[in-house]
């Protein structure tokens, strides 16, 4: 065994877990560098900035518009519950989370809103976000993003990140791939040593 070669080893295993904990980062409820996102849209004040009664024919929407007029939070609250809606949706490489802005999603002057995570989608590789399609399979029935006045810009923007993230999960893979054989190589080295071993680790550190 030779003691030369535990350095490149532990380099090699630590870049290895490295980017394991990458692309698996904040995909899981509770789990580890929930923060670690690619997009996080923040729908909390959907309702109150963009709800527009006047050109929509939802009896509901209506009703709602009347019906709410406490504070500001209240508010935000408010239309969050009804519309059945989350205060922000993250986009990760595997998947996407979504919950709410705790304990407000306004910032005031005692506390600043921190996010808690309440759901989050099942992991595929090539996850595609498309948060028009996930608001609307929670909207109540009778209403659409269109009542809501979903701007068109979001589609754009999502479609930018989803050849990006696509883009990342394949560099992120063979990255995994290539240490995953230099870690090979390495444990030979250390197992074996001897000039076949030396290059064998020069060659897949290249």
């Amino acid at each position: 065994m030779r003691l030369t070669a535990l350095f490149p080893l532990l380099c090699t295993l630590t870049a290895f877990i490295l980017a394991l904990l990458c692309i698996f980062a904040g995909s899981k409820k509770g789990g580890y560098i929930e923060q670690a996102d690619i997009l996080t849209l923040n729908t909390s004040m959907l309702g109150r900035l963009t709800l527009n009664t006047s050109q929509t024919s939802s009896s509901f929407l209506n009703s709602l518009a009347e019906d709410i007029t406490d504070s500001v939070n209240d508010v935000i609250d408010s239309v969050a519950d009804e519309l059945n809606i989350h205060d922000f949706y993250s986009a990760h490489l595997l998947n996407y989370c979504e919950g709410y802005y705790t304990p407000s999603p306004v910032s005031n002057s005692t506390s600043d809103p921190t996010k808690n995570i309440t759901k989050c989608s099942e992991r595929s590789s090539m996850f595609h976000f498309d948060p028009s399609a996930i608001i609307q399979d929670e909207l109540k029935p009778g209403i659409s993003l269109a009542d809501l006045e979903w701007p068109d810009t979001i589609k754009d923007a999502v479609r930018a990140v989803e050849i990006a993230s696509r883009a990342m999960f394949v560099m992120y893979c063979v990255g995994v791939a290539a240490t995953g054989l230099a870690l090979i190589g390495a444990f030979y080295g250390v197992v074996k040593g001897g000039r076949i071993a030396f290059l064998l680790n020069n060659f897949l550190a290249l």
